[in-house]
């Protein structure tokens, strides 16, 4: 192959890194998976060309273009307030619009039980016990009733910090247990994702009909658009491993479960970050007894818009950002 054969042939494609370099440098966001692989390629061409010893001017734009890529995948990543942020206003809620299908799918295997488990306890208050045993449903209505032993009535500012604690590995737990469960071909996270629908949703069926209402949607409201809301989404993180697993496509498996856990890790992150304010308003907020149910009520509702408002449209681009990339294409 002659050297303008060699260079017509793949010019299109060491335009396209151009571009990439070109983008990341001016906006910061780029394809990481493709840049890696247009680095491969053209890391390749270069040492065809030195081989073959091509012109110049030939093998001098591939070392550029070589080096531009090799300090973009290799540099020093900034883990500092800016990359915290970053983390949390753009990729976050990005990585989770990405991934609507498997969050659908998560959500759907989460609800759905949890409704119809909670028709099944609100109808006969003991369809609890195939779930739960005695002591476990004599536990929670102490603690949803109006006894003295009731949520918040016993609690000084020390146990409410011991309950934080408390609060922060358990929900961390069920949220691990939902995404790394996925590495069973998806069936874990399913499995997972299934029984807390189920189990939270015969709780709850089970206080309203015993009478509890109040006590329990006004203590949950507030913090569950956190909670749930992370539950549902590390389901949805395990989802994407399992199929990873089970398609890998023109990958190995390993390889594809690679691929999938590096999209799927940045859900995770925001579902540690979600976790821990849920256990912050459960610790100091939600058991707050001269709180009213009205005011929480009030404050859950515009939590769970929040929550919703985040996810949906946080990250994406303006219509002026928009409009300023077509028009320079």
């Amino acid at each position: 192959m002659t050297p303008l054969d060699f260079e017509a042939a793949y010019a299109p494609l060491w335009a396209e890194l151009e571009a990439v370099i070109r983008t990341a440098e001016t906006r910061r966001k780029f394809d990481g998976d493709r840049l890696a692989t247009l680095y491969r390629r053209v890391c390749e061409h270069l040492a065809l060309a030195q081989a073959r010893a091509y012109p110049i001017h030939l093998t001098q734009r591939l070392e550029g273009l070589t080096q531009s890529a090799h300090r973009l995948i290799y540099r020093r990543h900034d883990y500092g307030l800016a990359r915290f942020a970053r983390l949390a206003l753009v990729d976050f809620p990005e990585a989770v619009r990405a991934h609507r299908f498997y969050l659908l799918v998560s959500a759907l295997m989460f609800v759905l039980p949890l409704l119809m488990a909670g028709w099944a306890a609100w109808r006969d208050p003991g369809f609890i016990l195939h779930l739960l045993d005695a002591s476990s449903v004599q536990q929670f209505d102490s603690m949803y009733g109006d006894g003295a032993e009731s949520l918040g009535r016993t609690r000084s500012a020390g146990d409410d910090w011991q309950m934080f604690g408390y609060y922060i590995m358990n929900n961390i737990g069920i949220g691990f247990r939902c995404f790394a469960a996925g590495i069973f071909a998806g069936i874990g996270s399913a499995a997972v994702v299934l029984f807390n629908g189920v189990q939270i949703g015969a709780v709850g069926g089970y206080l309203i009909a015993a009478g509890h209402a109040e006590n329990f949607l006004s203590f949950v409201v507030t913090h569950s658009a956190f909670e749930l809301t992370a539950i549902v989404l590390a389901g949805a993180a395990g989802l994407r491993l399992g199929y990873s697993w089970v398609a890998p496509g023109r990958h190995t498996r390993l390889e594809a479960l690679r691929l999938a856990a590096r999209h799927a890790v940045v859900i995770v992150y925001g579902v540690v970050g979600l976790l821990l304010i849920a256990a912050a308003i459960e610790a100091f907020w939600s058991s707050a007894r001269w709180i009213t149910p009205a005011v929480k009520y009030g404050v859950g509702g515009a939590c769970w818009l929040l929550v919703l408002a985040y996810l949906g449209w946080q990250g994406r681009p303006r219509a002026s950002d928009e409009a300023g990339e077509a028009h320079a294409g």
